[in-house]
């Protein structure tokens, strides 16, 4: 159903989906997230230089969702928000990246395991950033880490992690007759990559890639870095191809609920860490063969990952409000699985961002709040007189390093061209606007014109009031609060003035050599 009220609506749950018995075994559940990985680059969205044999079969046995977002383009707040079903900024310091996750907010998975669910994973879970519990013990936020068995990686950028042996002695270790829940994160696409290995061992073509975003320079560089992306996605998904077959084989697919995504974004300029359409907007497919009726179908409302914690509860058969859980403005997946004719969908969602990475005067953030609704983004920049993707002497710290970020800022340096790096790093205006159907990569901003006057007022005044229904502190007059909250890394906290005087000594592998600028741009 759509929503009535802009104010965010708390979700109730009952204690079992409505087309399942109410003696069924409870499903178990395996939730794949790759990191740094943009929609639509996996196969099944149609995109033909990655190949994505497991996602696809999981939209094809199951439900394939063309409009899901993360609310924070960024690795720890966005999964902050998948394990809370809060969006990123009622999560006081989970707001922020490196952050200290506060004690007061448990898990999904820390519920399911007092609730009976043996619970695990592997790879990447919650972070970066420090997780203890009031008496200072580390938290185990998205279970038990299995994490032993190694292979040799296909390139040097890729982990050794053997995610799917490592899912395998999870299976073997837990009680046969308890359900589960675990964590596959995979490492990948995140950065960095062996240059070229899209080539030279994935067999591709740099004529493969039919669309380079128009944000970025079409040129040889750009491509080889997008095919090594490509590669990489196509690692995490071969061992989810492992993990389906692993659970075929123990007669356990059936009732498993299986539900693949990523974080954010890809790890290339003006996409991860930035609250753009390729920044927030994610892959989703989810099977679950003994319950969702009418495999096969698309999904083109609004979801959001603060759905997942309500979904996987529901299907627990644990009530929200008796769960421990902090209020959620999260919706359950569960109607979809029903094939109803009118499936509940969102009449719109919310995104933003706090301090991300390092790289400005005090280590300050660039907050962001923004709205997508029916076919537009709405974003507002709160601190335009900072620079979107970290300061330029400290190597746009918000952007990874990466041949295609080099290429932008050698470009500019050079005076070629100045256009990519406006788009990449330059300054803001307060707002931002965009039809993302016909305008997915954001390049022509509406936000003045005057045909579209009414529908932005009516998205702004949609989204004040809804971030002030969930007590956001930017919203509510105490937002630089979270520029106050301290890095849990000791390396990361107000490095800003060693980073002039030497931009290398602090965290310098997330930039390459080459992009520390010594002859700042100019602020307009």
């Amino acid at each position: 159903m759509q929503l009535s009220t802009p104010l965010c609506i708390f979700a109730l749950f009952s204690v079992l989906p409505a087309h399942r018995h109410a003696d069924a075994a409870p499903p178990n559940i395996l939730f794949a997230i790759a990191d740094d990985l943009s929609f639509p680059h996996m196969s099944a969205y149609g995109t033909e230089w990655v190949q994505t044999a497991a996602f696809d079969r999981v939209a094809r046995e199951g439900l394939l969702f063309n409009r899901c977002y993360t609310p924070n383009a960024k690795c720890a707040p966005s999964r902050s928000c998948i394990l809370t079903g809060r969006n990123s900024w009622q999560l006081e310091e989970a707001a922020n990246h490196w952050c200290y996750f506060p004690s007061k907010f448990p898990s999904y998975a820390e519920i399911l395991e007092k609730r009976g669910y043996s619970t695990g994973m592997t790879g990447k879970g919650w972070a970066p950033g420090v997780a203890v519990d009031k008496d200072g013990k580390r938290r185990q936020m998205t279970g038990k880490p299995y994490s032993k068995r190694k292979a040799k990686p296909p390139t040097t950028g890729i982990s050794n992690n053997d995610y799917a042996a490592n899912f395998r002695d999870f299976l073997d270790a837990i009680p046969q007759d308890d359900p589960f829940c675990f964590w596959y994160g995979a490492t990948e696409p995140h950065r960095r990559y062996e240059y070229m290995s899209g080539v030279n061992q994935g067999n591709k073509k740099l004529s493969d890639i039919d669309h380079v975003p128009p944000f970025w320079p079409d040129n040889e560089v750009v491509r080889h870095d997008m095919l090594d992306y490509a590669l990489e996605v196509e690692h995490f998904d071969h061992h989810l191809e492992k993990m389906l077959t692993e659970l075929e084989s123990r007669g356990l697919l059936n009732n498993t609920v299986v539900v693949v995504t990523a974080d954010n974004g890809m790890p290339f300029p003006r996409v991860k860490g930035q609250e753009y359409e390729m920044s927030n907007h994610l892959p989703l497919a989810i099977m679950w063969p003994a319950g969702i009726k009418h495999p096969g179908r698309t999904i083109d409302t609004l979801v959001s990952f603060i759905d997942f914690a309500p979904t996987y509860l529901e299907l627990a058969g644990i009530d929200w409000n008796d769960s421990g859980m902090a209020p959620s403005p999260g919706k359950s997946l569960t109607p979809f699985f029903g094939g109803h004719s009118k499936e509940p969908h969102r009449e719109f969602l919310l995104i933003g961002k706090e301090r991300h990475d390092v790289g400005r005067p005090g280590d300050g953030g660039y907050p962001i709040r923004g709205i997508v609704q029916g076919p537009f983004l709405l974003i507002r920049n709160y601190k335009i007189d900072r620079w979107p993707a970290g300061n330029p002497q400290t190597g746009y710290l918000n952007t990874d390093g990466s041949p295609t970020k080099t290429e932008i800022l050698e470009s500019q340096r050079q005076g070629r061209d100045k256009t990519h790096w406006q788009l990449a790093f330059g300054f803001r205006p307060e707002y931002e606007m965009f039809n993302i159907e016909t305008d997915r990569e954001c390049l022509s901003n509406i936000a003045d014109a005057t045909r579209y006057a009414e529908v932005r007022a009516q998205m702004e005044k949609t989204m004040t009031q809804s971030l002030r229904a969930e007590g956001d502190p930017r919203v509510i007059g105490n937002g630089d609060l979270f520029d106050e909250y301290p890095y849990a890394n000791s390396r990361e906290r107000h490095f800003y003035s060693q980073y002039l005087d030497d931009p290398t000594s602090v965290r310098a592998g997330w930039v390459n050599p080459g992009d520390f600028e010594t002859s700042l741009p100019k602020k307009p």
